[in-house]
């Protein structure tokens, strides 16, 4: 960890043009960058207990689908709907990644990070980071400044499954284990989501939409299939896999990139695709959903040009 936060703090001290990396799954590199990648290989679980919860510290380069199958393994459950996300334990609280209704925050005990002006080494609360929907204070306020160095975890000896999303909803909440629903989550997104090997792919490409409930439930009554989830007393969380899909974009190709036929919040290099092609084909999907339904989806992999960070 000495190393990371070293060779972090000498370069932006010297006003150099860094890239710090986990596993890039998240990101579209749309040209060559020109600067250093650091690359995230730290590694580390120490765990410790109390009379209601195990405590994992965990180093930033763990791998996280690793992460979740060692919990699994050792009788510590919580994560399992996270199972199969891309990506490092220290990438995870940046973007606060969740799945089939459960997000990191709620498992988040801390965030440690340097701060990369005097490689202090900083743990931040749960409330600190200030998570939001794919959201967090390291997207915002610290964003550029820090090297997140470990992540702490507080994982309920009682477990409550979490089986709101999907094909888990036909699961009995009383009889189910969690090692079930890390199966059925690994099984449904690999079905539905294609492997790099095959496709390359930056996962989900859109975040799913909050918008207001009212605006919700008059487009329900347009379009009574679609998918939506309470995120608030006042906003709904819509399924921007449903919009892309009603919108007859599923297959949808710019160039070499295309929407995936069986997952359509994916768009996948399917024929030599350069990242204008994808960038192309995601801001013709934004543009075509906001005119179909008025909802303006935002992307969720960072797009990385030469100097720095773009919007699309």
């Amino acid at each position: 960890m000495d190393a990371l936060i070293d060779t972090c703090c000498k370069l932006y001290q010297a006003n150099q043009p860094m890239l710090i990396l986990g596993g890039g799954s998240n990101i579209v590199l749309c040209e060559d960058f020109l600067g250093t990648v650091v690359l995230v290989e730290t590694k580390g679980v120490d765990i410790s207990e109390d009379e209601n919860n195990h405590y994992l510290s965990v180093a930033a380069g763990e791998n996280w689908h690793a992460l979740v199958r060692f919990c699994l393994e050792n009788g510590f459950s919580g994560l399992e709907n996270m199972a199969l996300i891309p990506g490092t334990v220290g990438a995870a609280p940046i973007q606060n990644i969740g799945a089939y209704g459960v997000e990191l925050n709620r498992f988040c005990d801390w965030v440690e990070y340097a701060d990369l002006n005097n490689a202090k080494l900083i743990r931040l609360s749960t409330e600190e980071c200030e998570f939001g929907y794919r959201d967090s204070v390291f997207k915002n306020d610290l964003l550029g400044k820090t090297v997140i160095t470990r992540v702490g975890f507080k994982l309920p000896k009682v477990w409550l499954p979490q089986l709101g999303y999907g094909p888990l909803r036909e699961f009995d909440a009383k009889h189910v284990t969690a090692k079930q629903v890390f199966d059925c989550i690994c099984e449904t997104r690999r079905a539905k989501l294609p492997a790099p090997a095959q496709y390359g792919n930056a996962g989900s490409f859109f975040k799913n939409p909050l918008i207001d409930t009212k605006q919700f439930e008059s487009l329900v009554s347009t379009y009574p299939g679609m998918v939506g989830y309470p995120h608030c007393e006042q906003q709904t969380k819509v399924a921007a896999g449903w919009l892309i899909d009603k919108a007859g974009l599923k297959g949808y190709q710019i160039g070499g990139a295309a929407v995936h036929t069986e997952q359509a919040l994916v768009l996948i290099n399917k024929d030599n695709a350069t990242s204008a092609d994808v960038l192309a084909l995601a801001k013709s999907i934004v543009d075509k959903i906001e005119n179909k339904f008025g909802i303006r989806l935002e992307v969720e992999p960072r797009m990385i040009t030469a100097t720095g960070e773009r919007s699309l």
